[in-house]
């Protein structure tokens, strides 16, 4: 079931759901950002990790090389055209083991051809979420730390799940700064 306002605020409070909480929708001259009706619209932080081909390096997954990226702390920052960045949210979550978090972009931006991607906050995770920001368009792209970026909607399961991303020791689990990606090493 979607959880509304009601719910978001009462978690916020009591379980520490979304830290720094922002109690009601702040709009005026800013990508808004803060509690809605049925979400919470997080912001983009100032830390950025933007994608270069400086150094010729492929990206994979399996193996990433931290080379592919230079590091901007700003109020503004610039993406390139036809390129994209990993950032994070303000917002620390803590999300119950009977909840999903969904996360989708913002239209404000979306209808600049900023695309917003973030996979589902599983049941028993927590940290801030990284944020990969796209620039769809053949120039370059503001975005503006501090604001509002993206809403995260969130779905409450009728029953707890058996296992919880905290317990299958995820390797995102309670991650800080933005953060690239991982792929667990065997044994």
């Amino acid at each position: 079931m979607l959880k509304s306002d009601r719910w978001i605020r009462k978690m916020a409070k009591e379980q520490a759901l979304i830290v720094p909480f922002v109690e009601r929708q702040v709009s005026r001259g800013v990508v808004s950002y803060g509690l809605s009706s049925y979400g919470y619209d997080v912001r983009i932080a100032d830390e950025f990790r933007i994608f270069t081909n400086v150094h010729a390096a492929v990206v994979d997954p399996k193996a990433f090389d931290e080379k592919s990226f230079v590091e901007v702390r700003a109020r503004v920052a610039t993406i390139p055209p036809n390129s994209f960045a990993l950032a994070r949210t303000v917002e620390y979550f803590r999300i119950p083991r009977n909840v999903m978090a969904l996360c989708v972009g913002k239209s404000t931006y979306a209808r600049c051809g900023i695309i917003v991607n973030v996979t589902p906050f599983e049941p028993g995770w927590e940290g801030f979420a990284t944020l990969e920001v796209s620039n769809t368009t053949p120039l370059p792209a503001r975005i503006y730390a501090g604001e509002g970026i993206a809403q995260v909607v969130f779905l409450e399961g009728e029953e707890e799940c058996e296992v919880s991303y905290e317990e299958r020791k995820g390797k995102y689990q309670r991650q800080k700064g933005v953060v690239g990606p991982r792929v667990k090493k065997n044994g």
